[in-house]
């Protein structure tokens, strides 16, 4: 957020909003949303220009925060990853150049092969799309929707899921609560990656 807001003062002269709802949106959605609110053209131009500033500040906030890979998600990727019939692809509102940044910042980015991103579409559910073509394309087509799971923190990403046929696993470690997640009523809820072993188990024994 701080990197948002700097490289908005900067390339524009105006401060953002104190309320900007970022969960589960696309970069390119919340660009545009803060050119509405002050005043700036939504143009190719100035959201390539926005883009290049935020990145230069995301690559400096970073390391000054004190974000962390939250519980269990490294032992979560790690025991996908062994797995070659199984492959963990990224479905994200951030750019590509934006998610690359935070996955290598966390030490994470090599588990990810493929994905879909935000840096062309305002919609999530477009983002989807582009990510389950880039997993047929990763299985050379063979990929049944019964073995897509999308996890996600928000509302959103259970409906990005269902947008695209997908299983949801929802997990309460981001701004949303456990109730509010099961309101969208995914398939799996969890509180956090530390309780992801049954359904780990699920997938290994093919079930899930």
């Amino acid at each position: 957020m701080i990197a948002l807001r700097q490289a908005f003062l900067e390339a524009f002269g105006c401060d953002p909003p104190p309320e900007i709802d970022t969960c589960g949106r696309t970069d390119r959605a919340i660009a545009s949303e803060l050119f509405q609110a002050c005043g700036v053209r939504d143009t190719l131009e100035n959201w390539h220009r926005f883009h290049q500033m935020y990145l230069r500040h995301l690559t400096d906030q970073l390391p000054l925060g004190v974000g962390h890979v939250l519980p269990g998600v490294q032992a979560m990727l790690q025991s996908l990853a062994t797995d070659s019939e199984k492959a963990i692809g990224i479905l994200t509102g951030n750019t590509p150049e934006g998610a690359r940044i935070k996955l290598v910042h966390f030490g994470i980015d090599h588990h990810f092969g493929f994905g879909g991103y935000g840096h062309e579409h305002e919609d999530r559910r477009v983002v989807a799309e582009a990510a389950l073509t880039a997993a047929r394309q990763r299985f050379n087509g063979r990929l049944h929707l019964d073995r897509v799971w999308v996890i996600g923190d928000t509302p959103r990403d259970i409906l990005c899921a269902r947008h695209i046929g997908a299983r949801a696993v929802a997990v309460a470690t981001g701004f949303y609560s456990r109730d509010s997640l099961a309101v969208q009523r995914p398939d799996v809820l969890l509180d956090d990656f530390s309780q992801a072993d049954h359904w780990l188990g699920c997938l290994d024994a093919g079930v899930a």
